[in-house]
């Protein structure tokens, strides 16, 4: 599912990985990041985010659930260009897709960074059902007309965007 034209893993000045815990410092930098660039598309505020004490970093780039997994799309200096997890909850069939962002610059299919991270959060929900799940706020087209291409599509299913309940998180679904 990756574009012929994005660069291959040896042309890449970039890995992608899953988290340890001394990625805590570069993921809270991405994540206060994504959380300035694209408030719309997490469920959590830059406000909210930047109170949260290291040890809460720590634990969330540390990646010891057994229901979840951070990845990120790393630079040769550390730096997190580019993040995705997944989540199964004990309460669904299927994992979902979460934590969706890459740094402004590295948009885009010429880059491979975003399908790089899709790709590693696929492989990691594969062997835990047949599909994939997510939520997509209705107003990130971007992330819609991406989503539609790498062959989600809307399940019909629909949730209040809880930060803003006047506005809706659209489910979309992919096989696996």
């Amino acid at each position: 599912m990756t574009p012929a034209d994005a660069p291959g893993p040896g042309d890449r000045p970039w890995v992608v990985r899953p988290s340890v815990e001394a990625d805590w410092e570069a993921y809270r930098a991405i994540r206060l990041e994504m959380l300035a660039d694209t408030p719309i598309a997490f469920l959590e505020t830059l406000a909210a985010a930047q109170a949260h004490p290291d040890e809460h970093w720590r634990r969330r780039a540390a990646n010891t659930s057994a229901s979840s997994r951070l990845f990120g799309a790393i630079a040769p200096d550390g730096r997190w260009l580019g993040t995705m997890g997944g989540f199964h909850a004990s309460d669904s069939p299927d994992p979902h897709l979460v934590g969706v962002y890459v740094t402004p610059s590295l948009r885009g299919r010429r880059h491979g960074v975003t399908d790089a991270l899709l790709d590693a959060v696929v492989d990691w929900a594969r062997p835990r059902s047949g599909r994939l799940l997510l939520e997509v706020h209705e107003h990130n087209a971007a992330a819609i007309r991406y989503y539609e291409r790498r062959g989600f599509a809307f399940t019909g299913r629909t949730l209040p965007y809880p930060l803003d309940r006047s506005t809706l998180e659209l489910e979309m679904a992919a096989a696996l």
